[in-house]
């Protein structure tokens, strides 16, 4: 698991031809990568809000209950685990049309691998500072969208043209799933605390 996320920040490209390779099945890659990568956001959120608490820049903090975090959190770890096999299936749908188009469990594979950066940027929940999480959020979803653009071509074996073309599509819809995923999010943890979030962003 290690290696591979050294691999895909240090050379993605060569990291990306070595997991292309290794015919990785779904099973191993949540065992090995996504269980444990995922977990970072969750438990980041987890320990942000309950000991710390949101903050919008001022003095006032938002906290969650250890009881409600504990709950939220669990269904927070299974809508990321979800959203990886959307985005591997949605993959899967754009490149039906290839001649050398890979299987589903191939395309989750891929999505797995290529969601690394958000996870790792969910550190920074921690802390959930709203621009600091919304910066660190912008930096992931910049280097997924790299990691997509690089990865797509020589994953699904086409020309770079069709690769930008379904790598686009891919990033456009996976920003959507994110956003969906994020306000889920605040809507959730805002159930657990007594001020809620929401109030906070349009009081």
């Amino acid at each position: 698991m290690i290696n591979h996320v050294w691999g895909l920040v240090h050379h993605p490209d060569k990291e990306w031809r070595d997991i292309s390779n290794g015919h990785e099945t779904v099973s191993h890659l949540y065992k090995n990568h996504v269980l444990w990568l995922a977990a970072i956001p969750v438990v980041s959120t987890f320990i942000g809000t309950t000991q710390f608490g949101w903050t919008f820049g001022g003095e006032d903090t938002i906290k969650v209950s250890m009881e409600s975090g504990l709950g939220l959190g669990i269904l927070f770890y299974a809508l990321i685990l979800t959203a990886v096999t959307i985005v591997g299936s949605l993959i899967h749908w754009l490149a039906r049309k290839y001649p050398n188009c890979p299987s589903r469990n191939e395309c989750i594979v891929f999505a797995g691998y290529m969601a690394t950066p958000m996870f790792l940027s969910g550190l920074f929940a921690i802390y959930p500072m709203i621009w600091l999480c919304t910066l660190a959020c912008i930096m992931g979803i910049c280097y997924t969208g790299y990691l997509l653009y690089s990865g797509t071509p020589s994953f699904l074996g086409i020309s770079n043209q069709q690769g930008f073309i379904i790598s686009s599509t891919t990033l456009a819809i996976g920003v959507l799933v994110l956003e969906v995923l994020l306000a889920a999010v605040v809507l959730l943890w805002s159930l657990g605390a007594d001020n809620t979030i929401i109030w906070n962003l349009f009081r």
